[in-house]
This record gives C-alpha cells, structure tokens and sequence, in this order.
C-alpha cells in the first residue's frame, strides 16, 4: 500500500503579507493541491496566517501556526493562544523546534504543556524533536529523543495520538549550514520513535522527518519504509520549490 507523507514548509520570520499571497496563489493553481497524494501543509509568521488560510479554504492544504502559548489566555506579552491559533484558520501548531529551545528558554517541560494545549483545543501538535551536534557526536542521539519525546507526550491521553505528529529534526542537520542526514541514519531515529511512540500512546505516530531536506535528497528520505513525510526548510520557501518537491516524492512513492 502506497503511503500517504506528510510534506510541509515552516517560513520562519520570512516572507511579507504580498509574499504570502503570491505563494498561496501558486498553490492554489497547481493540481496538487487538491489532490490525496500527501497531507500538504504551511506554517507561516503569525501575522499572516489568517490571510494564507483564507486564500487556501478550499483545497487541501493544512495551514499551521509557528508556535502558542500553554494558556488560554491572560497577561502573557507577546504570546499567542490556542484559541488564537484557531480564530485565525490554523488547524496545526509547530512546538518545541529547536530555534524556541536555543534562544527563548523552551524546555521540554513547556513543550509538554503546549502539546496537552494543542490537543485540548483539536489543533494537531506538529512536535519537534532533535539532537545536538554535541550529543550527535557523542553518539547520544537516541538519548536525546527518547527524553524529548517522553516528556512532549508526558500529558497527553492515549486517546489524542491522532492529534500529534512528531518531527525528527537533527539540531546539527537544520539551518543554512546544516549538513544533510544520511537517509540510513534518519531511518535508524525513526525506527526508534516509532517504537517509542507506540510504547508510550499505544501505536506508533507519524514520524516526519526536517533537515537540509531538498530536491536532490527528498525521494532518498521519503521512500524509507520509516519516514512519514517531510518538514522542509528554506528549499520549499518558493512555493515552485515547494509543489516541485511534493510532485517527485508522491510520484517516486507511487511508482515503488
């Protein structure tokens, strides 16, 4: 049976509101998007998730937000909330990448409380995970997901697995100088999560995978037997880059 990947662009602190709709617009003319090929979503700033989201109503595409808060609301400067989130269309929520834990104090503690959040307010928790350089050196990449993972599912009911997705991200892997993993080594994490995850909620979740990912190693990652789609970076920021990756992985899956 061919797989059905998950394959989605985060746009990070990029992109204006004419940015926004000329990405959507390009979308919104492709076949793809209307197609069950893949579970296609974008995750753009804050600020213009509610304009992607209505400019997509009507195909297939999931919008998401970045991040939230764990409240439902209160005097919390500058944050955003579930209900928030969805006020403004996004179905999905990013937590825990790795740029939130570096540089504004997220701990696996607060990923967990935002993960029960999204769930308690029917969004998906789209939940990042990854090793460092460090540990990957240090060979304690498995370490690394199994704390990760244990605490992000720490306080979420068996009966909300389809709400959550989880993200291997290798830390030394994302960004502009990340060095691509080798698709044998993420199909060695994923066997892990998926075990992992079907330990603690009882069957395994989709397991994506984000980091260096582009056109040239896209198939290569997609195609393992483990790895249940994609979170791509700056190689799906053009929304002509984004569909040219979406058309070679559901054409590569559909021909194996």
């Amino acid at each position: 049976m061919t797989k059905t990947p998950w394959i989605g662009t985060s746009w990070k602190m990029n992109k204006l509101r004419a940015d926004t709709r000329a990405f959507c617009d390009t979308l919104k003319a492709s076949p793809m998007v209307q197609g069950t090929a893949a579970k296609l979503f974008v995750i753009p700033p804050f600020p213009y998730i509610a304009e992607a989201a209505d400019l997509l109503r009507g195909t297939r595409v999931t919008v998401g937000a970045q991040n939230m808060h764990w409240a439902d609301g209160g005097a919390w400067t500058g944050e955003v909330s579930a209900p928030m989130v969805k006020d403004c269309g996004a179905t999905l929520v990013e937590i825990g990448h790795s740029e939130r834990r570096e540089f504004f104090g997220e701990t696996d503690d607060t990923v967990a409380l935002k993960v029960a959040q999204a769930v308690r307010h029917g969004l998906t928790a789209l939940v990042c995970v990854g090793d460092t350089h460090a540990e990957f050196t240090a060979k304690r990449t498995s370490e690394a997901l199994r704390r990760q993972v244990s605490a992000a599912l720490s306080k979420v009911e068996r009966s909300a697995r389809d709400t959550v997705v989880i993200a291997y991200e290798p830390v030394w892997s994302i960004g502009e100088n990340g060095t691509p993993a080798e698709p044998e080594f993420v199909d060695e994490q994923h066997r892990l999560l998926k075990t992992l995850t079907a330990e603690l909620m009882g069957a395994p979740l989709p397991i994506l995978y984000g980091g260096s990912v582009n056109p040239d190693n896209c198939v290569a990652l997609a195609t393992r037997p483990t790895i249940d789609g994609l979170f791509i970076g700056r190689s799906a920021w053009a929304a002509e880059g984004y569909l040219g990756i979406v058309d070679s992985v559901t054409r590569a899956l559909a021909a194996a």
